[in-house]
């Protein structure tokens, strides 16, 4: 599915990831209509049964979760190279909410290409003690947000994928909303509106820093 200008007319796009048990239709009516980015070409792919895979976010990392978490992670690779083929060299950012955002931070974070990042209540996947690669394959702006007492995904696993953008080189903007229930708030799409204006227009965001 996509919104917005068409990818010829855009200046930038978006590739944003839905949750667990959600679909792009879903996110459309619920993120990407409150945006205020006119100028984004937004492509939401869906996930095979509604799930990029079966593991809740910090499940420990069972060799079938693996081997479901490489195969989302190919699909959104295909889904970057097929999007920035035919963006003639104009920016492009990911993004996602809730498992969307996991599948996000892992493809960063395992050196895939993107020009910034929303991570709307994501986090690494697996439990406290599993071991990740952590390959950034560019200092880019990453804004991240989430509740503080999220069902979800909690704020210490959180927190450990933040941190270690940071450790990357990422320049991040980290926000936390206290009470805040698992969806994308009025600030969170505030946030997002304003990174993705200043990716299509070329502008710094001094709040992103390292």
């Amino acid at each position: 599915m996509t919104s917005g200008p068409s990818i010829e007319s855009a200046r930038a796009a978006c590739i944003f990831l839905h949750g667990r048990g959600q679909s792009a239709a879903q996110m459309v009516q619920d993120v990407i209509s409150r945006l205020d980015a006119p100028d984004v070409h937004f492509v939401l792919p869906d996930a095979p049964g509604s799930a990029w895979y079966d593991a809740k976010a910090v499940d420990g990392m069972t060799p079938a979760t693996a081997a479901q978490l490489d195969k989302a992670l190919s699909l959104v690779r295909t889904e970057v190279a097929s999007v920035a083929g035919k963006l003639s060299g104009k920016p492009l950012v990911i993004a996602g909410f809730s498992q969307g955002a996991c599948l996000a931070a892992e493809y960063l974070l395992r050196g895939g290409r993107a020009d910034a990042a929303a991570l709307l209540t994501g986090c690494r996947v697996g439990a406290s003690d599993t071991g990740l690669p952590e390959s950034l394959a560019a200092s880019i702006p990453v804004y991240a947000s989430n509740g503080d007492e999220d069902p979800w995904v909690p704020l210490w696993a959180w927190n450990k994928a933040r941190d270690a953008f940071i450790r990357q080189g990422a320049r991040v903007h980290s926000e936390t909303f206290p009470g805040r229930e698992h969806l994308v708030c009025d600030d969170e799409i505030k946030a997002f509106s304003e990174l993705l204006s200043a990716v299509a227009e070329g502008r710094e965001m001094p709040e992103y820093t390292t």
